[in-house]
């Protein structure tokens, strides 16, 4: 997602001498981030690189209508999605807005130990399933945002998070909740997990 937000990001960063993937730069890029007024969802989708479908793997952005809003107590319509595994009608997949930042932040990088390489280029993916998300070190992060996609009530093409940008998109508020705060739905994400 080469977006003019996420380039200006990493350029700061570079200037600031901040190295990527490391515990130092997710305490930048969450600081630096939080002082963002305003991101436009919009934007993103048009500025990154557009696919009709997902990969498992890779992370994005899409815009997203539940098939049962009317009786989900909350959803979000701006999905931060890893897909994980195929499900009937569509696909399983690690919303990451359903975690409060700091958590986010923790949980990706307990992902990084699943990435296929450490180039984090194009080629760079996450090698998940269900059963490997169990074993991960840490909290079972995955209960609070592992969620069934449908892909007929998918809104938008899926806007791809290049893998180098990863650090820079958990932290963008880009979350459009419905039906409940943020804290709120970050609260009960957190009973998940216990």
């Amino acid at each position: 997602m080469a977006g003019k937000l996420f380039d200006k990001l990493e350029r700061e960063a570079f200037r600031g001498g901040i190295q990527a993937r490391t515990k130092e730069s997710m305490r930048w890029f969450k600081q630096r981030v939080s002082t963002i007024k305003g991101v436009s969802r919009q934007e993103l989708l048009r500025d990154a690189t557009q696919r009709k479908r997902q990969i498992f793997g890779d992370m994005y952005m899409y815009m997203y209508d539940p098939k049962h809003k009317k009786t989900l107590p909350y959803y979000d319509r701006f999905p931060l999605c890893i897909p994980v595994e195929p499900a009937k009608g569509g696909f399983y997949g690690l919303n990451l807005h359903y975690l409060p930042h700091s958590l986010r932040a923790q949980f990706l990088d307990a992902l990084y130990d699943t990435t296929n390489n450490d180039k984090y280029d194009e080629t760079t993916r996450f090698r998940l399933t269900y059963d490997l998300l169990k074993q991960i070190r840490g909290k079972p992060f995955y209960k609070a945002c592992y969620k069934h996609y449908l892909s007929s009530h998918v809104r938008s093409t899926f806007a791809k998070v290049d893998s180098a940008d990863w650090e820079i998109a958990i932290f963008l508020p880009t979350e459009s909740f419905k039906k409940s705060s943020m804290d709120a739905v970050w609260k009960e994400s957190r009973k998940k997990m216990a």
